[in-house]
C-alpha cells in the first residue's frame, strides 16, 4: 500500500507539475506577445505623429478685431517688426545712458556704506538695470540703430577736448557725482538716496514724454519695457523715501 500510494502520488505530482509548467509557459508567452504588440503599436503611433508634424504646414492665425472673425494666413507669412518711431529710438538710447549712471552710483555702495538696507537696494538696482541695458541694446541692434545717438551739431567739430554730454532728465550732475564719490557712511547714504530718487523721477519723466509723443511707444516690446520700468522705479522711490524718513527720525533721537 505504501509503495502504491507513493507511486500514485508521484505520478499525480509529476502530471501536476507538467500541467503547471505548461500553463506558466503559455501565460509568460502571452504576456510577452502582448508587451511586444504594445511596443510595436507605440512605435507606429510615434512614427505617424513625427511624419505628420514633418509634413504638415504651420498654421498662422491672425486674431480679428473685436467682433471680427479670425483669419488663417498662408504658411509663408513672416512676422514683421512694427514701424519704429524716432521717439522710440531716442528713448532707448537715452535710457541706456540714464541706467548706466544708476549702475555707476550703486557700484559705490560697498566701499562707502555699511547700511544693509541700502546695500540690498543697490544689488537690486544693479541687477535690474544692467539686464535692462542689455535688452535696450538688443532692441536697438535688431532695428539697425546705434547704441547712442550722435550729438546734434557735433559733426565736423574738434572732439579732442572733453565736452560734457547732455544729461537726461534726473541724471546727477558731475558735481553731484563727485560729492557722492567723496562721501562715506551716513553722509553717503543720504546723498545716495536723495540722488537716486532724483534719478528715478527723471526716468518717470522720460517714460511720460515717450507716451505723450504721437505715434511713439506702440512697439509691443518697448511698451512692456517702459511700463515695467515705470512701475519698478515708482516702487523703489517709495522704498527710498521710507528710508529717508527713517533716517530723519533717527536723527531726532
Amino acid at each position: 500500500m505504501k509503495t502504491f500510494k507513493s507511486g500514485f502520488c508521484g505520478k499525480q505530482l509529476n502530471s501536476g507539475c507538467a500541467s503547471g509548467g505548461e500553463a506558466s509557459l503559455r501565460k509568460a508567452t502571452g504576456a510577452s506577445f502582448t508587451t511586444y504588440l504594445l511596443i510595436a503599436l507605440g512605435l507606429i503611433l510615434l512614427s505617424s505623429i513625427a511624419f505628420a508634424q514633418k509634413n504638415s504646414a504651420p498654421v498662422v492665425v491672425q486674431p480679428g478685431a473685436p467682433g471680427a472673425a479670425t483669419k488663417v494666413l498662408p504658411p509663408t507669412t513672416h512676422a514683421v517688426l512694427p514701424p519704429k518711431s524716432s521717439a522710440d529710438v531716442d528713448f532707448m538710447q537715452g535710457m541706456i545712458m540714464h541706467h548706466a549712471q544708476a549702475v555707476e552710483m550703486t557700484a559705490m555702495i560697498d566701499s562707502r556704506s555699511e547700511n544693509k538696507a541700502l546695500r540690498s537696494l543697490g544689488v537690486k538696482i544693479t541687477s535690474s538695470q544692467s539686464d535692462e541695458i542689455k535688452f535696450m541694446k538688443r532692441w536697438l541692434a535688431t532695428r539697425g540703430e546705434p547704441i547712442s545717438k550722435p550729438m546734434e551739431g557735433m559733426a565736423g567739430m574738434d572732439m579732442s577736448h572733453d565736452m560734457p554730454m547732455p544729461l537726461m532728465p534726473g541724471m546727477l550732475t558731475p558735481d553731484q557725482m563727485e560729492a557722492l564719490r567723496k562721501a562715506t557712511g551716513a553722509e553717503f547714504d543720504h546723498l545716495f538716496l536723495v540722488g537716486m530718487i532724483q534719478h528715478h523721477n527723471g526716468a518717470l519723466t522720460m517714460v511720460k514724454d515717450l507716451f505723450d509723443t504721437a505715434g511713439a511707444g506702440q512697439d509691443a516690446q518697448l511698451f512692456d519695457f517702459a511700463t515695467d520700468a515705470d512701475n519698478t522705479q515708482r516702487a523703489e522711490i517709495h522704498v527710498m523715501e521710507t528710508m529717508l524718513k527713517k533716517e530723519k527720525s533717527e536723527e531726532k533721537r
